[in-house]
Order: C-alpha cells, then structure tokens, then sequence
C-alpha cells in the first residue's frame, strides 16, 4: 500500500485484515466450545444408556437370587428327600436332586444329614464329603427359615448358597444346600464394551465380567494392570481430552463408573462403560465443523475477489428492483383500498344472513318445543273429560293439575328460549338427575302409554346431581325420549331403556330397539330428518347437542349391537365443594 492511496480504500483494508483476524480467533472459539458442548451432550447420552443398562442388569441378578431363594424352602417340604434322611435310604436321591438341579438352572444341590455329611448331591463326586464346619451347615442350624452365605470372596473359589434345614416331626434331620450359578450371568454379560461387577459390603469384588477383579477392590484391580507401552501412554494422553468425564482407565481405555445398590446382602454393582464411542463421536463432529469452517473461508476470499466486480451491478439491480418494488406496492395498495370496500359489502350483507337465520331457527325451535307439551295437554284433556263424564272429578283433576304443570312448562320454555343465543352458565342450579328422568317420563306419560312401549328404567338409589337448568335438561330428555318413539313405531313389542351412571362424568343413556340410524355423521345437524313431511322439522336433537354443550357436557349417538340406537346425554358431576356452595347461595 503506498502513500498516495485514498484514506477510504485504506480504512477498507484495515477492516479486512481485522475481519480475518476476527473470523480465525471466532474459529478457535467455536472449535473449542463445540468440543465442550458435544463432549457433555453424547457423553450423557451415554451415560444414560449405561444407566439403563445397569438397571436391566440388577434387575436380572436380584431375579436370579430371588428365583433361588424359594427353592430351598421347597425342597425341605420334599417327603422323598425327608424320608431318606429318616431312613438311610439314599438309593435314587442323588438323580432327584440332578432332574431338579437342570429344572431349576441352579449350579449343585446337595443333601446333607444332620451330622453334616453329604448324602446326595447333583455332583457325585461330592458323596460322603464332611461340610460341618462350613457357615452354610452351622447358619442353617441355627436359623428357621432359609439362609445365603458366600464362601471364597478374599481367596479361593467363590460360591454363593442357599440353605435351610429339613426337620421331621420338628426334628432336624439334615440341611439342603443350593449353589447359585452367578457366573453364567456374567459371561454373558462379558460380549458388551463395558465392565461389569458387583461388591459385598467391604468394597470386595465377588462378581466382574473381567474375572482378574475377583477378590480384589476395584482400586487394586486397575493398579494391577500390566504396563503400558510408549505408543500406549501417548494415545492415552492424547485421548484423556475432557478428564472430567473419565472415572478409570483399563487397558489404555477411558472408563466412567456408575453405582446402584443391590437390595441385597450389601451389594452394589457397578459399571465400567468405554467412552471411545464418545470421543469418536466428538472427533467426528469437529472434523465436519473445521471442513465447513474451510470451505466457508475459501467462500469468503473467493466472494472478496469478485465484490469490486459485482458491486456495480449489484448498485444497477437493486435499483431496478426498487423502482419494480414502488409499482407493486401502488398497485397493492390500490388493490387493497378494493378489497376493503368489498369487505364491507359483505360484513353487512352477512350480518342480515345471519338475523335471518336465527330468526328462522327461534320460529322453528318455539314451534318444536312447544308442540310436544301440547300433545300432552290434549291427551289430558280427553281423560279429563272421560273422567268427568264418569263422575270421578278426584282423578280429573290429576289431569287438571298435569295440565296446569304443562302450561307452567310451556312458559319455562319461551322464557328460555333467549338461552339459544348466549354460550350458557348463567342461573345453574344443583339438579339431581333423577328427579330430571322422572320429570320426563312423567310428561311422556301419556304417549308412552298410547303406544304401549315397555320402559326398562335403570337409576342409581342415590342421588346424580350435576349443575345446570332443570327445565333444559329436561328438553334433552323429552327430546330422546320422542326420537326413541318415533323409531319403535313399527316394532311390535317397543321397548325403550333408560341407564343412569354416576361418577366423574354424569351419563344417561336412552335406547330403543328400533332399526338404528343409518347417517351419524349429519344426525345432529339442523333441519336434518328422517321423519316424514309434517312429523318433524329435525331441531330436536340439534337443540338438545347446543344445550349439552351450554351445560359444559355432550349429546353423543351410536348404534347398538342387538340393534337399535343409544344416545347418551353426559354431564360433568358436581362437586361436593359446588354442592355447599349451592346450598349457601339457597339459603
């Protein structure tokens, strides 16, 4: 750069060379944060599934010395076996206690007399040997009930036993004696990459997929490790990268450890995994980054070649996309000024839709509601009339008064029609549901006798209380129980069942044997019928869902499986708390 060079093009140089510097210290640190972060994020993937792993494992190792425990207490129950000890009969024991030892998976059984002989056993060889002296013998003497004892954990061979006492007449007449294979768990558990062992209470290894840690503590086992060669140090001091992660290292391998108490004996199992995966993982992942971090950087110089080139067309089209930019925002915003004003139109002329067709729906909804207690009314009136004729005026005005609640009923209904357009809630009451039913069953009285439909009522002897309207729920109920008439119209014996559930969810159920609904799907839709021109507008049930879903419940249909229909009207139950509340605001 010489002197005469403009100060603007210098600064911009400066800048650069400050740009680079900042991009490589940039890359360092993100290297080393990456390195950090994926070291702890893989390595608790790890260490979860190490986790998992051990869990499996001491379920497995506490479910084989449980499974062995109860053979002892078995075979000391065992007439055969206690029968040769009374007798000094032990022809064809020592081959029970071999079919026994290949059923049970157990390592040896063996059948000692009171005096600690060995009388049997699933290894022969072990006949007539003298075991007295032995911890199992002595503590299964001593103890009622079965014991486990440990013989070899410092030196020696290692056996864990299972023994009790076999008694005849309350007499002790000898000790059975299981050895339980541990072994044959851990070789199979030696094929993982991970080391596997299990400590008494002293911190003595017992059992280890690595059988040179036997007898030793855990410490000692990788203090006695062979030494390792120069190439061996170094990788491993290449390796040890984030030491806050590594417990051990066995044969130049990084190892973290994790421990779980065994709820037995003391014993706590350990486990060893590698963390090669780990570190194999990062490496990988930093090598992807430090390729992207080249190329983006021969990007960067590549595109810094080419900026004075580029930088002059680049002026020219975002000149031209400004001034393309300018025309499409006139032209949107003339659109929208357009669509505004069509939106008006439409607001308005929905808004007239609309108090159209509520007021289409109220004119329906009188009309339907209405004419259910009318019918009733005119059936009462004729009995009424009967009555009179007959001179029985008691009974007439029985009539007179179901009339009366009828009409009582009718203004309850235009009163609340105004509900149909508010979402609901509003002077709900503690209403027992059974006392809704009757209600019901007593307005249908009068059709359901006409039609001779055989009512198979189902309520609970306490009472279902729910919080709502008793007058709407009620229409819920008239409404099923009309539609369940209309469909046993051509069923010779009609029958129509009525269930009510209690518990979180208040449930009643309405089921005929008629033919079923054959379109679930627009059941609940206004207008929609089945019925013939004149018997029905097809508001009822859709009233009935509005008014379910007002009550904070639901209006659900469905065909049942010896025919028929099931609709069930659900409720959420009121509280206790909601109860007293209730009761509160009554008194």
């Amino acid at each position: 750069m010489n002197a005469t060079e403009p100060e603007p093009r210098r600064r911009s140089h400066w800048v650069l060379r400050a740009g680079v510097l900042a991009f490589l210290v940039a890359t360092g640190v993100l290297i080393w944060l990456s390195n950090i972060y994926f070291t702890q994020r893989f390595s608790e993937a790890t260490r979860a599934d190490a986790e998992a792993q051990m869990t499996l494992y001491s379920g497995r190792l506490v479910s084989e010395l449980h499974r062995n425990s109860v053979v002892p207490l078995l075979l000391s129950r065992d007439t055969t076996l206690i029968s040769a000890l009374n007798t000094d009969d032990y022809v064809g024991t020592s081959q029970r206690l071999i079919s026994y030892k290949d059923e049970i998976g157990a390592k040896s059984i063996v059948l000692l007399d009171d005096g600690g002989r060995v009388v049997a056993a699933s290894d022969r060889r072990e006949l007539g040997t003298v075991l007295r002296d032995s911890t199992f013998f002595i503590e299964a003497l001593r103890s009622p009930d079965t014991v486990f004892t440990t013989n070899g954990v410092k030196e020696g061979a290692l056996g864990f036993y299972y023994s009790r006492k076999m008694q005849s007449q309350k007499e002790t007449v000898g000790v059975i004696l299981i050895e339980v294979d541990l072994d044959q768990l851990f070789d199979r558990w030696s094929t993982r990459d991970s080391i596997i062992f299990v400590s008494d209470s002293e911190e003595v290894i017992i059992l280890s997929t690595e059988r040179q840690f036997r007898h030793q503590t855990l410490e000692a086992a990788l203090a006695n490790q062979p030494a390792l060669s120069a190439v061996e140090r170094a990788w491993q001091a290449t390796g040890d990268w984030n030491r806050s992660v590594v417990n051990a290292n066995f044969q130049g391998q990084p190892l973290f450890r994790l421990d779980q108490k065994i709820p037995f004996q003391g014993w706590k199992l350990s486990y060893l995994a590698s963390f090669e995966d780990v570190r194999a993982r990062v490496n990988a992942v930093l090598a992807l980054e430090m390729m992207v971090l080249a190329i983006v950087t021969a990007l960067g110089f590549y595109y810094l070649s080419r900026r004075a080139i580029r930088q002059s067309f680049l002026f020219q089209a975002e000149s031209r996309e400004l001034r393309a930019l300018n025309e499409r925002l006139q032209n949107e915003i003339a659109e929208r000024e357009r669509v505004e004003k069509d939106l008006e139109v439409a607001e308005q002329s929905l808004a007239q839709s609309s108090k159209l067709a509520a007021l289409g729906e109220m004119s329906a909804a009188v009309s339907h509601e209405l004419n259910q207690p009318l019918a009733a009314m005119r059936t009462y009136l004729a009995g009424a009339k009967l009555l009179l004729q007959r001179r029985r005026p008691a009974e007439a005005m029985s009539s007179f008064q179901r009339i009366d609640d009828l009409i009582e009923r009718m203004g309850s209904i235009t009163r609340q029609l105004k509900s149909y357009a508010r979402k609901g809630g509003d002077d709900l009451v503690a209403v027992d549901m059974r006392d809704a039913v009757n209600a019901s069953l007593s307005m249908m009285s009068p059709q359901l006798s006409q039609m001779k439909v055989e009512i198979l009522s189902n309520l609970p002897p306490d009472p279902v209380m729910v919080l709502a309207d008793q007058v709407r729920v009620e229409q819920v109920i008239v409404n099923l129980l009309r539609n369940a008439l209309d469909a046993t119209k051509l069923q010779e014996d009609r029958r129509i069942a009525i269930t009510l559930t209690g518990g979180s969810t208040i449930k009643l159920a309405v089921e005929d044997n008629g033919k079923g609904i054959e379109n679930l799907d627009e059941l609940f839709e206004p207008f929609y019928t089945t019925k013939k021109p004149g018997d029905g507008v097809g508001l009822g049930l859709a009233i009935s869902s509005g008014i379910a879903k007002d009550l904070g419940g639901r209006l659900i249909a469905r065909n049942a499986q010896s025919g028929g229909a099931v609709f069930e009207f659900w409720l959420p139950e009121l509280d206790k708390s909601q109860i007293k509340t209730q009761t509160q605001a009554a008194e």
